[in-house]
Order: structure tokens, then sequence, then C-alpha cells
């Protein structure tokens, strides 16, 4: 059978017309202040192209406007050395030791919501209230090793040198006598103070390496609190500081303790 109508094949873009519609793109602002095109104010801007058109060089070239990213860029003048470094413990740990990514997710507020959940139900998305109620903080050490994918994990009321040293010494403590432990860290104050250093000076074993700044996606265990914060505290509902400690890991049997002493092992 053939159609009556066979109609034609959508007719495309001449390279010029692409050309114009690239370079008003990526060169140029509208004149109207916005800080982006759309397709409708490219073609109302260059008039003799359709918005439709407009669109399919757009995705014919994968460009879209209306997205935006961000990005930081390393001042480190030795951060290839440093990357090198802890990308090196990650490829190539040195033999018999543990490699543990550390830091600390500090000041997590336990929020409570004023108006009352309404729960998932067909047809509509669970929602929360508006507006919430503070019941303290709480921040979050965390050891990630490496080889294992183990979380040594600790709550405390306030984050410090001397508590960045006291969760250091329980992840020495996790580990058998004498073992070499490399931990990695990143460059905020709390990490290099004296005390730090005397801890240091006391366990020869531990070695502290330290990302370039502005780079802790070179941290591992930044990917475990992302999938804290998606999975438990961006839409959790946390009556007191002790709820925030009990629900923080919700996968792992727990004993409950003072946020201050409180540990947990995944």
């Amino acid at each position: 059978m053939y159609a009556r109508h066979r109609g034609r094949a959508p007719t495309q873009p001449p390279a010029k017309l692409e050309a114009r519609v690239l370079k008003c793109t990526l060169k140029h602002k509208p004149a109207d202040g916005s800080t982006h095109w759309s397709s409708y104010k490219l073609a109302a801007e260059l008039g003799d192209v359709s918005v439709s058109a407009v669109q399919r060089i757009w995705r014919k070239h994968g460009i879209k406007p209306q997205q935006l990213e961000r990005h930081m860029v390393s001042n480190d003048p030795d951060f290839e050395t440093k990357a090198a470094d802890v990308i090196g413990l990650y490829l190539n740990p040195p033999a018999h030791a543990a490699v543990f990514c550390v830091d600390e997710k500090t000041a997590i507020q336990a929020l409570d919501r004023k108006d009352r959940m309404l729960p998932l139900s067909p047809g509509r998305a669970e929602s929360h209230g508006f507006e919430y109620k503070r019941n303290g903080t709480l921040s979050l050490f965390a050891a990630f090793n490496t080889a294992t994918g183990e979380v040594l994990g600790k709550t405390v009321a306030r984050h410090t040198s001397e508590q960045f040293v006291a969760f250091l010494t329980d992840v020495v403590a996790s580990q058998p006598k004498r073992r070499e432990i490399h931990a990695i860290c990143d460059n905020v104050s709390s990490h290099k103070t004296q005390r730090v250093a005397d801890f240091l000076d006391a366990q020869r074993n531990v070695h502290l390496h330290f990302t370039p700044t502005y780079s802790s996606w070179l941290n591992q265990v930044e990917n475990w609190f992302s999938r804290i914060q998606r999975e438990v505290i961006a839409r959790g509902i946390f009556t007191s500081v002790k709820d925030w400690d009990r629900k923080l890991m919700p996968i792992h049997p727990r004993t409950q303790q003072e946020p201050e002493t409180d540990q947990v092992e995944i």
C-alpha cells in the first residue's frame, strides 16, 4: 500500500544557518539582560529562523543553554604531587597497610517539621511541611576503608581538633597493633593543629595524606557522605539530636549511647 499524501522529508538547516545560530548562542548574550538564550528568544533575535530550527540545531550539537554546572579550580601549587600521592594510595597501597579516607560532615541539623507529613499514595508524592523546627546539630566523623569498603563512624556534639584526634585513636584501635595506617584528609584547620602533630609523634605508624586545596572529590568518603545525605538526612524528620543520631545509620543495628561516644561500623 502507498500513502495518498507521501509528504516530504524534514528539511535540514543549511550549514550557514547552523553557523549563525551557534555563533549567536555561544558568543553573544540576549539584549534584554538575560543570562542565557531560550529557543524563542534566539529565534526572535535572528528573525528568519524558526523556534523548531533553533531547537534542532541545539539538539544536534548538544547545546543546552538552560543548564548550568559549577566547578572549583584548585589553587594548590603542589596539586599534581598531592593528587598523585592520594591516587597512588588507591591504586597501589603499601603492602600490609590500611588506607582510610577520613573526613567529617559538620553541624548537621536535626530538623523537625511543624506540619504533619503527608505520606506517599497513588497519584501523590510524599509531602513535607515547608516550615521546620531546629532541634540542635551533630557532626559526623567517618573513615572509609578503601580495601574492604567498611566505614567507621562517630557522631560528636562539636567538631574540634581534639575530637578529630579521638576519632583517629578509634581508627587505630580498630586495626591490629603496629599495622601501618594511611589516612587521607582534607585541609581543614582542625587537621593541622599541634594536638594532631603530637598524636602523630606518638603514633609513628599513622601517616596523614592531605588532598590538594578545593579537591575534596579526591577523598572517597565523600561518596558515602552523599549517600547519607540522600537516603537519611535530606528527607529525614528528627525530633531531637538523639533521634537524629538513632536514625543516621538505619541500615545497621546500633547500641544507643550518648552522641559524644557513639560509634558504628558498617
